[in-house]
């Protein structure tokens, strides 16, 4: 079988072009510098969902038997939406909000129930229900095999006004 002049040269381009070695996360963009080296390699796990519903949950609770009684009201964002990468299996999103801790409990995503978990300081939450409100919104969830995860909620590219 002999190729034509334009299918040698076309075969030519493309064996000239760039192949990359390691595939980026479909969202690679929105990752912040990675300064401390901590992402190594690709990831082992991506899950990117573009969010399409959300609901608020407000709850109170009241153990009684403990001394002094604690009441609690846990402030949860419920977040459903479609999985957007190949391979992924996420459909939810359960956001919970802490105003007491110094530090945050890290994302987790669990397979069996497809819902990924993060903790945000309860400052965030406005910015995030405003997101929610008037924005097309993504959540992304990465692993690595040296145990870094990263999470985030963000936005689309948004023109300025």
């Amino acid at each position: 079988m002999t190729l034509s002049f334009r299918s040698k040269a076309a075969l030519m381009v493309l064996l000239t072009l760039p192949f990359p070695v390691l595939a980026e996360p479909m969202h690679a963009q929105y990752l912040p510098p990675d300064e401390l080296s901590v992402r190594e390699g690709e990831p082992e796990q991506q899950q990117l969902l573009q969010i399409t519903d959300y609901s608020v949950v407000v709850g109170s609770q009241r153990q009684s038997n403990q001394q002094p009684i604690p009441v609690t009201s846990p402030l949860t964002l419920r977040l459903k939406g479609k999985p957007m990468n190949k391979g992924a299996t996420i459909s939810e999103v359960l956001i919970h909000f802490d105003g007491e801790s110094k530090s945050l409990k890290k994302p987790t995503y669990d397979d069996s129930t497809r819902t990924l978990t993060l903790f945000y300081p309860a400052t965030q939450y406005r910015v995030l229900v405003d997101l929610l409100r008037n924005e097309k919104v993504y959540c992304q969830f990465l692993s690595y095999a040296n145990g870094h995860v990263w999470a985030d909620l963000h936005t689309g590219t948004v023109r300025a006004r």
